[in-house]
């Protein structure tokens, strides 16, 4: 697998359809996905701050992912945030999560970070059981039960 900045000009068209579908899996839909240009205007913000947390994941030149990593503050310290860990659908269930999840702790790590974020649906069984695998814990419930925040600790 490759980890490739995100271009937004030359890789629109996966990083729309990449995310809109992981609304679909979240949530059972992607009413709340917002207008794709918010989001491509958001994604060049972020992947100018930190090209190495936007990324597109190849296999065989192939985009088979994409991964949104930030640093975010939480409580008056600094975390690692997981705005999107994202396979195909052809790609999950492989193993192949558990090499983006490699990167993502490697990206922290190099920012000197001990803890990581993200938040889950409820209702993505498979999502809660893998980041469960991987040592993360549920925080608490937010957006009026919406998702949840779950923390991990970053290996140093």
């Amino acid at each position: 697998m490759e980890f490739i900045p995100i271009d937004i000009h030359q890789h629109q068209k996966y990083v729309i359809r990449f995310r809109r579908d992981s609304f679909i899996v979240s949530f059972g839909t992607d009413k709340d996905f917002g207008e794709e240009q918010e989001y491509l205007n958001w994604l060049k913000q972020q992947s100018d701050k930190y090209p190495q947390g936007f990324v597109l994941v190849f296999e065989n030149d192939k985009p088979i992912g994409q991964l949104e990593l930030t640093v975010k503050q939480y409580e008056g310290k600094d975390i690692g945030y997981v705005n999107l860990y994202y396979l195909i659908p052809e790609k999950r269930g492989m193993g192949l999560g558990s090499e983006l999840h490699e990167y993502a702790l490697n990206f922290f790590k190099a920012s000197s970070l001990t803890e990581y974020h993200l938040r889950v649906s409820p209702s993505n069984r498979v999502a809660l059981a893998f980041y469960m695998k991987n040592g993360m814990k549920k925080i608490k419930y937010e957006m009026d039960g919406k998702v949840i925040r779950m923390s991990g600790e970053i290996p140093q």
